[in-house]
């Protein structure tokens, strides 16, 4: 591959380096045009009911592809385990949940079918209000095998609609 050539020496030196990239190496866009080519999409949104989060799964810095190589998270100030969800403080007083309590996630479905993932630990975070975060793939549970993308059939674990009761 372009870029790629004496890949291991060049990897060894301090700093590593850089793959090509023609937009940014020489202002040219490989596009039928020549140019950057911009497109739109309408916005939407999941409509979260009263009571209810909107839940993100992210990662720690220590999980790389799949693999979690430790329980730890910096970033976030997680320590001594990954069974965690992120919410907001205000969020978490009005549903009874205080800090370091243990809670369930439960999926709602259009089909009217729940999924739960018990047992995580909340921590007040400041989340965006209405949202809820958690680690993936600690948070497969909620998401169905086929609830996928409307568009790339890719699962659906970035957005699924939550109730956060205490466990």
């Amino acid at each position: 591959m372009p870029g790629f050539e004496d890949h291991d020496e060049r990897a060894a030196r301090p700093g590593g380096f850089t793959l090509p990239h023609a937009p940014r190496d020489e202002r040219r866009f490989p596009t039928a045009t020549g140019k950057a080519n911009f497109t739109a999409a309408p916005v939407t949104w999941p409509r979260v009911p009263q009571g209810r989060l909107l839940l993100r799964t992210l990662r720690s810095h220590d999980r790389y592809d799949n693999t979690v190589h430790g329980l730890d998270d910096r970033y976030r100030g997680i320590s001594n385990g990954r069974r965690a969800v992120l919410v907001n403080e205000e969020d978490a007083t009005a549903l009874g949940l205080d800090d370091g309590s243990y809670a369930d996630l439960t999926s709602e479905w259009t089909d009217g079918s729940t999924r739960t993932a018990r047992g995580f630990r909340v921590v007040h975070h400041p989340t965006a209000r209405g949202c809820a975060a958690a680690y993936y793939p600690e948070t497969n549970v909620p998401v169905p095998p086929d609830a996928t993308a409307d568009v790339g059939s890719t699962p659906a674990s970035k957005s699924p609609v939550i109730r956060v009761t205490p466990a």
